[in-house]
């Protein structure tokens, strides 16, 4: 099935009453917290997407999903499974049948719950770094192939997310707030990413490295465009604590 193929599906009404309760408490403090720039956010589709989104601050998930979220779409966000172990939090992820991830041992079953809420309609939000940068100036580090993984199983379109401006907000690490002078969080919407050539055969190790460096390289173009300087040359990675291709 490619992107064309994919049938239009609308969220139950009952998962849409799950978000009305946290969208009121969250949209509001958001908005008061921190200035908000959406760009080209009119590129997600309508049909249901996989946004792939760097990761900067602990509150990228609720800011990413704001915009989604005001689109008129219903986001579903791969999140860490020990949010679940917070007992208010818990009940807030459940209504909203956000995705956990159980990072050591999780037998691709955040993937078919992904592949779930595209059938739904539904926004997939990831962060497929895995974890806030630890890239000392901040850029986008090497990633893991779930979202593509995913991309190329579903036929769903790959869209690249850049964001700059959260981390001043909550720096990592540390649960700090940091909201005065009041800050400018800007996220970046861009093109689907070009899986066609990789798609109908199998998903190889080399198939998804291909891809997930296509990806990677088109979230840290927009996180360029957005800070407004080129990124490096190589990418952190997180196993080495250096970028990739340095000595």
């Amino acid at each position: 099935m490619n992107d064309g193929e994919r049938p239009i599906a609308q969220p139950s009404r009952g998962l849409r009453r799950g978000f009305v309760a946290p969208a009121a408490v969250v949209r509001p403090a958001l908005r008061a917290l921190v200035r908000q720039e959406w760009l080209h956010a009119e590129r997600i589709p309508r049909t249901g997407a996989i946004l792939a989104v760097n990761h900067i601050s602990e509150l990228d998930p609720l800011s990413v999903a704001h915009m989604v979220y005001n689109q008129g779409l219903l986001p579903a966000v791969l999140a860490k499974a020990e949010l679940w172990k917070v007992p208010v939090l818990r009940r807030v992820l459940q209504s909203t049948r956000m995705i956990p991830v159980e990072r050591s041992r999780d037998g691709g079953r955040s993937l078919a719950a992904a592949q779930a809420a595209l059938d739904e309609g539904r926004v997939i939000i990831v962060y497929p770094e895995g974890t806030v940068t630890r890239d000392p100036e901040g850029w986008p580090m090497s990633a893991r192939s779930g979202a593509v993984r995913l991309a190329l199983q579903t036929g769903a379109p790959l869209i690249p997310v850049g964001q700059w401006g959260m981390q001043e907000l909550l720096p990592y690490p540390g649960f700090r707030l940091s909201p005065f002078p009041r800050k400018t969080a800007r996220v970046l919407v861009g093109e689907p990413v070009d899986l066609d050539d990789l798609r109908g055969g199998p998903l190889t190790a080399a198939v998804l490295r291909v891809g997930t460096e296509r990806m990677m390289d088109a979230v840290t173009e927009l996180v360029a465009q957005l800070r407004g300087e080129p990124a490096p040359a190589w990418r952190w990675d997180l196993r080495t604590g250096r970028r990739e291709g340095t000595a």
